[in-house]
Protein backbone atom coordinates (compact mmCIF):
# COMPACT_ATOMS: atom_id res chain seq x y z
CA UNK A 1 0.00 0.00 0.00
CA UNK A 2 1.33 3.48 -1.06
CA UNK A 3 0.79 6.94 0.66
CA UNK A 4 1.29 9.86 -0.27
CA UNK A 5 0.97 13.83 1.69
CA UNK A 6 -0.05 15.84 -1.32
CA UNK A 7 -0.90 18.92 0.77
CA UNK A 8 -0.53 18.86 4.95
CA UNK A 9 0.20 22.33 6.88
CA UNK A 10 3.79 21.56 6.83
CA UNK A 11 6.28 20.25 4.10
CA UNK A 12 9.72 18.57 3.87
CA UNK A 13 10.63 19.22 0.28
CA UNK A 14 11.18 23.24 -0.49
CA UNK A 15 9.42 22.56 -3.70
CA UNK A 16 6.37 21.24 -2.92
CA UNK A 17 3.69 24.22 -1.20
CA UNK A 18 1.93 23.95 2.02
CA UNK A 19 -1.64 25.28 3.82
CA UNK A 20 -3.83 24.85 6.14
CA UNK A 21 -5.40 21.83 4.77
CA UNK A 22 -5.01 18.24 4.22
CA UNK A 23 -4.55 15.89 1.27
CA UNK A 24 -3.53 12.50 0.72
CA UNK A 25 -3.03 9.89 -2.21
CA UNK A 26 -3.46 6.30 -1.34
CA UNK A 27 -2.80 3.25 -3.85
CA UNK A 28 -4.30 -0.07 -2.48
CA UNK A 29 -5.69 -3.38 -4.24
CA UNK A 30 -5.49 -1.64 -7.86
CA UNK A 31 -7.31 1.46 -6.90
CA UNK A 32 -6.49 4.62 -6.89
CA UNK A 33 -7.92 7.04 -4.15
CA UNK A 34 -7.84 10.77 -2.88
CA UNK A 35 -9.06 11.32 0.69
CA UNK A 36 -9.66 15.08 0.93
CA UNK A 37 -8.28 17.65 -1.53
CA UNK A 38 -6.90 20.47 0.88
CA UNK A 39 -8.01 23.96 0.80
CA UNK A 40 -6.99 24.75 -2.59
CA UNK A 41 -5.70 24.18 -5.70
CA UNK A 42 -2.30 23.73 -4.37
CA UNK A 43 -2.74 19.67 -3.64
CA UNK A 44 -2.81 19.06 -7.84
CA UNK A 45 0.06 21.14 -8.10
CA UNK A 46 2.07 19.23 -5.44
CA UNK A 47 0.52 16.21 -6.64
CA UNK A 48 2.25 16.44 -10.67
CA UNK A 49 5.76 17.77 -8.57
CA UNK A 50 5.06 14.09 -6.60
CA UNK A 51 4.06 12.20 -9.94
CA UNK A 52 0.73 11.75 -8.93
CA UNK A 53 -1.72 11.77 -12.54
CA UNK A 54 -5.05 13.02 -10.51
CA UNK A 55 -6.92 11.60 -13.91
CA UNK A 56 -6.51 8.48 -12.78
CA UNK A 57 -7.87 8.59 -9.45
CA UNK A 58 -10.31 6.47 -8.94
CA UNK A 59 -12.67 7.06 -5.69
CA UNK A 60 -11.88 10.54 -4.11
CA UNK A 61 -13.60 10.49 0.21
CA UNK A 62 -14.07 13.65 1.46
CA UNK A 63 -13.83 13.50 5.54
CA UNK A 64 -16.12 16.49 6.14
CA UNK A 65 -17.94 19.77 5.21
CA UNK A 66 -14.84 22.23 5.97
CA UNK A 67 -12.93 23.91 3.36
CA UNK A 68 -9.53 23.16 4.34
CA UNK A 69 -10.64 19.43 3.24
CA UNK A 70 -12.68 20.49 0.32
CA UNK A 71 -11.35 23.56 -0.89
CA UNK A 72 -9.81 21.92 -4.00
CA UNK A 73 -12.41 19.90 -5.01
CA UNK A 74 -13.56 22.02 -7.56
CA UNK A 75 -9.88 21.94 -9.29
CA UNK A 76 -10.00 17.86 -8.91
CA UNK A 77 -13.61 18.35 -11.42
CA UNK A 78 -12.17 19.95 -13.40
CA UNK A 79 -9.04 17.43 -13.58
CA UNK A 80 -10.41 14.34 -13.31
CA UNK A 81 -13.99 13.68 -15.28
CA UNK A 82 -14.76 10.14 -13.37
CA UNK A 83 -13.77 9.75 -10.29
CA UNK A 84 -17.37 9.72 -7.95
CA UNK A 85 -16.73 12.07 -4.89
CA UNK A 86 -18.08 10.46 -1.99
CA UNK A 87 -19.49 12.04 1.17
CA UNK A 88 -22.05 12.74 3.70
CA UNK A 89 -24.98 14.80 2.72
CA UNK A 90 -24.42 16.90 5.70
CA UNK A 91 -21.26 18.36 5.08
CA UNK A 92 -22.88 20.67 2.25
CA UNK A 93 -24.14 22.04 5.85
CA UNK A 94 -23.57 25.90 6.90
CA UNK A 95 -19.99 25.78 8.86
CA UNK A 96 -18.36 29.08 10.88
CA UNK A 97 -15.35 29.18 13.19
CA UNK A 98 -15.58 31.53 15.73
CA UNK A 99 -12.82 34.29 15.47
CA UNK A 100 -11.51 36.68 17.86
CA UNK A 101 -14.29 39.73 18.61
CA UNK A 102 -16.92 37.40 18.22
CA UNK A 103 -17.22 37.34 14.68
CA UNK A 104 -17.99 34.20 12.77
CA UNK A 105 -16.27 33.41 9.61
CA UNK A 106 -17.76 30.34 7.11
CA UNK A 107 -15.76 27.18 6.70
CA UNK A 108 -18.27 25.47 4.36
CA UNK A 109 -17.83 24.06 1.21
CA UNK A 110 -19.05 25.67 -1.92
CA UNK A 111 -22.55 24.96 -2.45
CA UNK A 112 -22.57 25.20 -6.39
CA UNK A 113 -20.63 21.44 -5.71
CA UNK A 114 -24.10 20.32 -5.25
CA UNK A 115 -24.79 20.39 -8.77
CA UNK A 116 -21.74 17.89 -9.77
CA UNK A 117 -23.73 14.65 -10.38
CA UNK A 118 -20.15 12.81 -9.53
CA UNK A 119 -21.56 13.49 -5.75
CA UNK A 120 -22.52 10.12 -3.95
CA UNK A 121 -24.00 11.25 -0.37
CA UNK A 122 -22.95 8.03 2.08
CA UNK A 123 -24.92 6.19 5.18
CA UNK A 124 -23.57 5.77 8.33
CA UNK A 125 -21.59 2.88 7.27
CA UNK A 126 -21.18 1.68 3.76
CA UNK A 127 -19.05 -0.84 1.37
CA UNK A 128 -17.48 -0.08 -1.50
CA UNK A 129 -15.55 -3.83 -1.68
CA UNK A 130 -12.15 -4.49 -2.52
CA UNK A 131 -11.47 -3.77 1.31
CA UNK A 132 -12.57 -0.12 1.52
CA UNK A 133 -15.37 0.41 3.96
CA UNK A 134 -16.76 4.42 5.47
CA UNK A 135 -18.29 5.01 8.42
CA UNK A 136 -19.35 7.99 10.46
CA UNK A 137 -21.54 8.96 13.69
CA UNK A 138 -19.39 8.82 16.54
CA UNK A 139 -20.86 9.01 19.70
CA UNK A 140 -18.45 8.57 22.09
CA UNK A 141 -16.87 11.50 24.08
CA UNK A 142 -13.93 10.40 25.77
CA UNK A 143 -11.15 13.13 25.57
CA UNK A 144 -13.64 15.10 22.79
CA UNK A 145 -11.18 18.26 21.45
CA UNK A 146 -11.48 21.38 23.37
CA UNK A 147 -10.71 23.31 19.67
CA UNK A 148 -14.13 22.17 18.95
CA UNK A 149 -16.13 25.12 21.43
CA UNK A 150 -15.11 27.51 18.47
CA UNK A 151 -16.91 25.55 15.50
CA UNK A 152 -20.65 25.81 14.97
CA UNK A 153 -23.20 25.16 12.26
CA UNK A 154 -26.47 27.21 11.00
CA UNK A 155 -29.53 25.74 12.23
CA UNK A 156 -33.18 27.23 11.97
CA UNK A 157 -32.82 28.27 15.17
CA UNK A 158 -29.49 30.13 14.77
CA UNK A 159 -25.80 29.15 15.17
CA UNK A 160 -25.15 26.09 17.51
CA UNK A 161 -22.25 23.89 18.32
CA UNK A 162 -21.20 21.62 15.48
CA UNK A 163 -21.99 17.83 16.37
CA UNK A 164 -19.66 16.68 13.37
CA UNK A 165 -22.18 14.44 11.88
CA UNK A 166 -20.92 15.25 8.51
CA UNK A 167 -17.52 14.13 9.61
CA UNK A 168 -17.06 10.20 8.28
CA UNK A 169 -13.78 8.05 8.59
CA UNK A 170 -12.14 5.88 5.41
CA UNK A 171 -11.31 2.18 6.59
CA UNK A 172 -8.83 0.42 4.05
CA UNK A 173 -8.50 -3.46 4.58
CA UNK A 174 -5.49 -5.26 2.93
CA UNK A 175 -3.86 -8.41 3.81
CA UNK A 176 -3.31 -8.20 7.16
CA UNK A 177 -3.07 -4.01 6.86
CA UNK A 178 -6.24 -2.32 8.43
CA UNK A 179 -5.66 1.78 7.70
CA UNK A 180 -8.07 3.94 9.09
CA UNK A 181 -8.07 7.51 7.90
CA UNK A 182 -9.29 10.65 9.59
CA UNK A 183 -9.39 14.20 8.39
CA UNK A 184 -9.62 15.89 11.41
CA UNK A 185 -11.04 13.68 14.07
CA UNK A 186 -13.48 16.54 14.90
CA UNK A 187 -15.43 13.98 17.65
CA UNK A 188 -11.91 12.83 18.99
CA UNK A 189 -9.69 9.76 17.83
CA UNK A 190 -9.69 8.00 20.94
CA UNK A 191 -13.64 7.67 20.45
CA UNK A 192 -13.30 6.89 16.43
CA UNK A 193 -10.34 4.25 16.92
CA UNK A 194 -13.11 2.93 19.97
CA UNK A 195 -15.85 2.79 17.37
CA UNK A 196 -13.68 1.38 14.69
CA UNK A 197 -13.06 -1.69 17.24
CA UNK A 198 -17.06 -1.58 17.20
CA UNK A 199 -17.66 -2.09 14.35
CA UNK A 200 -14.63 -4.08 12.61
CA UNK A 201 -14.01 -6.32 16.06
CA UNK A 202 -10.39 -5.23 15.95
CA UNK A 203 -8.03 -1.95 16.22
CA UNK A 204 -6.53 -0.76 13.12
CA UNK A 205 -3.13 -2.00 12.41
CA UNK A 206 -2.56 1.77 11.30
CA UNK A 207 -3.70 5.10 11.74
CA UNK A 208 -3.64 8.54 9.26
CA UNK A 209 -4.79 12.00 10.69
CA UNK A 210 -5.14 15.05 11.82
CA UNK A 211 -6.06 14.33 15.89
CA UNK A 212 -8.00 18.08 16.39
CA UNK A 213 -5.77 18.89 19.43
CA UNK A 214 -4.62 22.15 18.59
CA UNK A 215 -6.98 25.59 19.77
CA UNK A 216 -6.85 28.24 16.74
CA UNK A 217 -8.47 30.61 18.77
CA UNK A 218 -6.56 30.42 22.12
CA UNK A 219 -3.38 28.68 20.23
CA UNK A 220 -2.97 26.80 23.15
CA UNK A 221 -2.31 23.14 23.43
CA UNK A 222 -4.05 20.49 25.04
CA UNK A 223 -3.43 19.80 28.78
CA UNK A 224 -0.45 17.14 29.61
CA UNK A 225 -3.09 15.01 31.77
CA UNK A 226 -5.29 15.22 28.75
CA UNK A 227 -2.28 14.07 26.22
CA UNK A 228 -1.32 11.56 28.33
CA UNK A 229 -4.95 9.94 29.03
CA UNK A 230 -4.81 9.67 24.86
CA UNK A 231 -1.50 8.38 24.24
CA UNK A 232 -2.73 5.70 27.01
CA UNK A 233 -5.84 4.73 24.95
CA UNK A 234 -3.53 4.77 21.32
CA UNK A 235 -0.90 3.10 22.61
CA UNK A 236 -3.14 0.29 24.04
CA UNK A 237 -5.11 -0.68 20.39
CA UNK A 238 -1.23 -1.59 19.52
CA UNK A 239 -1.47 0.70 15.44
CA UNK A 240 1.48 2.87 14.51
CA UNK A 241 -0.38 6.37 14.55
CA UNK A 242 0.61 9.13 11.21
CA UNK A 243 -0.65 12.26 12.86
CA UNK A 244 -0.78 15.78 10.91
CA UNK A 245 -2.55 19.15 10.43
CA UNK A 246 -4.40 20.18 12.79
CA UNK A 247 -2.78 18.10 15.71
CA UNK A 248 -0.58 21.17 16.99
CA UNK A 249 3.07 21.02 16.84
CA UNK A 250 3.27 21.06 20.62
CA UNK A 251 0.71 18.71 21.16
CA UNK A 252 2.62 16.53 18.48
CA UNK A 253 6.15 16.64 20.25
CA UNK A 254 4.28 15.90 23.43
CA UNK A 255 2.79 13.18 21.72
CA UNK A 256 5.68 11.62 20.53
CA UNK A 257 7.32 12.08 23.99
CA UNK A 258 4.75 10.20 25.70
CA UNK A 259 4.24 7.35 22.87
CA UNK A 260 7.64 7.22 21.13
CA UNK A 261 8.02 5.02 17.89
CA UNK A 262 4.41 3.99 17.87
CA UNK A 263 3.75 7.81 16.53
CA UNK A 264 4.69 9.77 13.58
CA UNK A 265 4.27 13.20 12.05
CA UNK A 266 2.59 12.53 8.06
CA UNK A 267 4.05 16.33 6.57
CA UNK A 268 3.18 17.30 3.42
CA UNK A 269 5.83 15.09 0.66
CA UNK A 270 6.22 12.67 2.78
CA UNK A 271 5.61 8.67 1.41
CA UNK A 272 4.38 5.62 2.89
CA UNK A 273 4.74 2.30 1.45
CA UNK A 274 3.07 -0.19 4.06
CA UNK A 275 3.86 -3.55 3.87
CA UNK A 276 0.65 -5.54 3.71
CA UNK A 277 1.13 -9.67 3.81
CA UNK A 278 -1.60 -11.77 3.00
CA UNK A 279 -3.51 -12.72 6.08
CA UNK A 280 -2.44 -16.57 7.31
Amino acid sequence: MKIKALVENTSINAELGSEHGLSIYIETQGKTVLFDTGASSLFAENAKKMGVDLQKIDLVFLSHGHYDHAGGLPTFLEINKDAPIYLRNSAFGDYYSERDGGAYEYIGIDKHLLTSNRIVFTPEHMSLGKGLSLYSQVQGNRFFPTGNASLFKKTEEGLVRDDFTHEQNLVIEEGEVSLLVSGCSHRGIVNIVDKFFELYGHYPTHVIGGFHLYNHRTGKPESRETLEKISEALLATGAMYHTCHCTGEANYEMLRTLMGEKIAYLSGGTCLDIETKEKN
